[in-house]
């Protein structure tokens, strides 16, 4: 993996998902790009580090979290929404999930910890398993599944309509 071909491979294969991550984590295009950057960028500087190419995806994914919560760490602005007051109450199956707007969504995400925020970005739009979740996390499994779930039911209460919430994370529309 240390060519420059691999390298463009590497890039290549990975820029939009990074990307998407960046953007769901920030909330800003601007962000995005800078942090997918300096994920890139932290990645060439450590490329002999990374031992399985098989796990190139979840070791970017890594290098760009600890970039962002390096900026919110410096920048202080820590914005959260305690999750104590929302209930772990299941919530009845439905058919189709409802559309929301990807506006209002990206919103409701903002407003989450950053604890709660990774998990569901990286379950439901990068398609990352609880293990991949908990080991990019440093998290045991269970503590991924609750805070998946506290999530959602928070996500739900900001987004659908009292009679509208259902058992679907909502999908941009």
């Amino acid at each position: 993996m240390g060519s420059v071909g691999g390298l463009h491979q590497l890039i290549d294969e990975h820029y939009q998902g990074l990307y998407r991550y960046a953007y769901r984590l920030s909330g800003s295009a601007a962000d995005a790009e800078d942090l997918t950057q300096e994920a890139f960028r932290k990645a060439i500087n450590k490329l002999p580090q990374l031992r399985d190419p098989a796990r190139a995806k979840a070791w970017l994914f890594r290098i760009l979290r600890n970039a962002y919560l390096h900026r919110v760490r410096d920048a202080k602005r820590h914005r959260a929404v305690p999750l104590d007051a929302v209930g772990d109450l299941p919530m009845p199956a439905a058919d189709e999930p409802p559309d929301i707007d990807p506006a209002r969504l990206q919103d409701a995400l903002n407003e989450l910890d950053e604890a709660f925020r990774t998990p569901l970005i990286l379950f439901y739009f990068e398609d990352f398993s609880y293990r991949d979740i908990a080991e990019q996390m440093d998290l045991p499994i269970g503590t991924v599944m609750s805070r998946l779930a506290r999530g959602k039911v928070y996500l739900r209460s900001r987004l659908c309509p009292a009679g509208e919430a259902n058992g679907h994370l909502p999908h941009p529309a």
